[in-house]
């Protein structure tokens, strides 16, 4: 015990140096003595805020209060002096001393996993500034926007929404119902900004990948609409087949975070129809017809917008609402149902809904039976949008691939 102490002021030196070391070697090419801090410098705010800590319990918290002040203005201080010379006038360096004060500071009064955390989060912020700031001049108003929108209804609605059922049946809930609007949107927002990554000019086949993550249904619908421009069926027939393959491991994915207990049995239908789509669309690949560089901008959604995400809340209440309703009225089956309908619109609400009802209210089984189904019609979907929004050359393309999956899932439904 008696070298515990001793123990903690070694980790804040280690802490120190750490971000001390990213702090000089930025600043490798000043001269000697023209930087404000390097890794000697941070090493050492690291340990007088951890003798400054260790001093709080024989001479009161000020001693802390009152070094950490007085090391922020000789941080001050040294940055108004040097500024005068080179006007630079960013305040990095001050603001990661005093968070290497800090940092020192926490490694007596927490647990060390916490100071470790920061330590290494900092050193990658200030090791990354001008992959960040190319990030940012990239960045258009709307994008932002999106992010800051995503961060309301996660950081600020939230939190504040109860954690309890209302309504008929208890079916309810506004705490878990905003969660599932928040997993949504930031999957979306996730798979835009890997669109944007790829960019457009790696062609349909990656658009059409992560478009099937952001809106599988969406992108078909989009590239449907292109077959009029484009004279190339079996190109966008093979875009389309590979975001309704994403669909399959999104829907795993959204129920690996609500109710993982399904997974056992869902892969199987799950995964007989990414198989059915993957293999129709590598046939059509390997005999597409031959096509230049394709602009495919027009594929890239749009951002997280806020009244998408309100309008999916709501679907996702009303669904729940009207499972719950039909679950005590017509038994578990009639579920069966309510999921065929939602699948004609949207497979997350009702993917989502039954995944949640399955850890209390209703049997597993019927929860992967009803989310299969939703899955299914939802594949038969964009089939028909194909065909209302394409012509014959690109149904009779991509048909085969649907109608593959569809069977395939058929199939392990009834073997199951």
């Amino acid at each position: 015990m008696a070298q515990e102490p001793l123990f903690l002021v070694l980790v804040a030196l280690a802490l120190g140096m750490l971000i001390g070391l990213q702090r000089g070697w930025h600043e490798r090419h000043t001269r000697a003595g023209g930087r404000i801090g390097g890794i000697r410098t941070f090493g050492l705010l690291a340990l007088s805020g951890a003798m400054a800590a260790l001093l709080a319990e024989p001479l009161g918290p000020g001693i802390t209060i009152g070094i950490g002040i007085a090391a922020a203005l000789l941080l001050g201080l040294a940055h108004w002096l040097d500024s005068r010379d080179d006007q630079d006038f960013g305040i990095t360096t001050v603001v990661a001393g005093i968070v290497t004060y800090l940092l020192g500071a926490m490694t007596v009064l927490t647990d060390l996993s916490l100071p470790v955390a920061i330590a290494v989060l900092t050193t990658i912020v200030l090791h990354f500034k001008q992959a960040l700031h190319r990030a940012l001049e990239h960045l258009s108003d709307h994008e932002i926007r999106g992010i800051l929108q995503l961060a309301l209804i996660s950081a600020v609605l939230l939190p504040v929404l109860p954690n309890e059922t209302y309504g008929p049946w208890d079916a309810l809930n506004p705490y878990e119902i905003w969660l599932l609007v928040v997993l949504i949107a930031g999957i979306s927002l996730a798979a835009y900004f890997a669109m944007r990554l790829a960019g457009p000019d790696k062609g349909v086949i990656i658009t059409s990948l992560l478009g099937g993550l952001a809106s599988s249904t969406a992108l078909t619908l989009s590239l449907a609409r292109m077959t009029s421009r484009l004279p190339l069926p079996r190109l966008l027939a093979c875009g389309i087949l590979l975001a309704a393959t994403i669909m399959y491991p999104r829907i795993l994915l959204e129920v690996a975070v609500v109710n993982a207990a399904l997974l056992d049995a869902l892969w199987l239908p799950m995964g007989a129809m990414a198989l059915g789509c993957a293999a129709g669309a590598v046939w059509l690949w390997r005999t597409r017809e031959p096509f230049g560089n394709l602009d495919t901008s027009q594929l890239i959604t749009e951002p997280f917008q806020l009244m998408p995400a309100l309008q999916f809340g709501f679907l996702l209440a009303l669904i729940m609402l009207i499972s719950h309703g039909i679950k005590a009225h017509m038994g578990e089956q009639g579920l069966w149902l309510v999921a065929i309908v939602a699948g004609l619109t949207d497979v997350d609400a009702i993917t989502l809904t039954l995944a949640r009802m399955a850890r209390d209210t209703i049997s597993q089984d019927t929860a992967v039976t009803g989310i299969t189904l939703a899955a299914i019609t939802n594949t038969l979907v964009k089939g028909g949008l194909a065909f209302f929004a394409g012509h014959w050359a690109l149904c009779k393309r991509l048909w085969p691939g649907l109608v593959l999956a569809v069977a395939l899932a058929l199939l392990t439904l009834f073997l199951t």
